[in-house]
């Protein structure tokens, strides 16, 4: 049994490192309720940790995976009840498991995506992306919903639509980026060939000749919101407040992007400060989230139908 001392310290280290790191990870927020703040941090932690393995720096890719096996061996020990090592965030995570029951493979995934990261870079079609989604977002999801206790089985596919939306327009929003910085096309090489597009397209500043399917895309991240809205309704107290929050950004987000003339979909649509509060505000009562949501998501169908050729 690790004692408490050491316990403490371990999630001191989760909540510091979660304060401190240079990426906002939406569940580390205030709006959660109080209670689940650590505990978030250390979910948080443990996939931050992972994702900086596959992502940041210049090492070798195989001592990446290697970094990532070692994880997947933490994860083992924790499932067997048997962790003895001296690794804060795995301390904390340990303790996290078991105190509420939390699916290993839901952990387990997020590692499969990470590794994902580091061998695959192109995506076929759009289910090759989707199952990607699956692994590398819709964990955090239902971990949140895991630690509100039980959920049920229409909450849960919500919350997958939602976190996959998200995980799409980010992926949407860093397209230049990924591709300069990480050598990775999230755009589905069928939708190229659809085309005559080769991924030189990709460098170009203007994005005309791929509008026509980020406009689809931008559909499709849509109809996943539309999908999962109901989520934020239903549920009460601050978990539900955060869950709004999330989604209204995310819907705001998408609607900018579409907002977009088809020469600049490559830019980046910038948030503040001032937009987030104004956003958790709108959010606060859940009716008022479900009219501003739904009044946006027609804007973003508008925009894009109007759009594509």
């Amino acid at each position: 049994m690790t004692r408490p001392t050491k316990l403490a310290e371990a999630y001191d280290y989760c909540i510091k490192l979660a304060h401190s790191h240079y990426e906002n990870f939406p569940v580390a927020s205030f709006l959660l309720p109080r209670h689940l703040r650590k505990v978030v941090s250390v979910i948080y932690a443990f996939a931050r940790t992972a994702d900086d393995i596959a992502d940041e720096g210049d090492t070798l890719d195989e001592e990446r995976l290697q970094r990532l096996d070692e994880y997947q061996q933490q994860l083992s020990l924790i499932d067997q009840k048997n962790y003895q090592g001296d690794a804060a965030i795995f301390i904390a995570l340990n303790d996290v498991v078991h105190r509420y029951g939390l699916p290993i493979y839901l952990l387990q995934d997020l590692l499969s995506a990470f590794r994902q990261d580091v061998i695959q870079k192109r995506y076929q079609d759009d289910e090759a992306v989707l199952d990607y989604c699956q692994r590398s977002a819709n964990p955090i999801g239902r971990l949140l919903l895991h630690l509100n206790n039980k959920s049920t089985e229409t909450e849960l596919k919500q919350s997958d639509a939602v976190c996959t939306a998200l995980q799409l327009i980010n992926f949407y929003q860093d397209i230049q980026q990924d591709l300069h910085e990480r050598n990775r096309v999230y755009l589905p090489l069928d939708d190229f060939a659809s085309l005559n597009l080769t991924e030189k397209s990709l460098f170009d500043v203007n994005s005309t000749n791929f509008a026509p399917i980020l406009r689809k895309k931008y559909q499709l991240a849509e109809n996943l919101l539309c999908e999962g809205l109901p989520l934020g309704q239903m549920l009460r107290g601050r978990l539900g407040w955060e869950v709004r929050v999330v989604t209204l950004m995310g819907i705001v987000i998408l609607k900018k992007l579409s907002a977009q003339s088809d020469e600049a979909l490559y830019t980046r649509p910038h948030l503040s400060k001032h937009h987030f509060l104004l956003y958790a505000s709108l959010a606060l009562f859940p009716s008022i989230y479900r009219y501003f949501s739904q009044k946006y998501l027609r804007n973003i169908s508008v925009l894009n139908a109007k759009n594509i050729k």
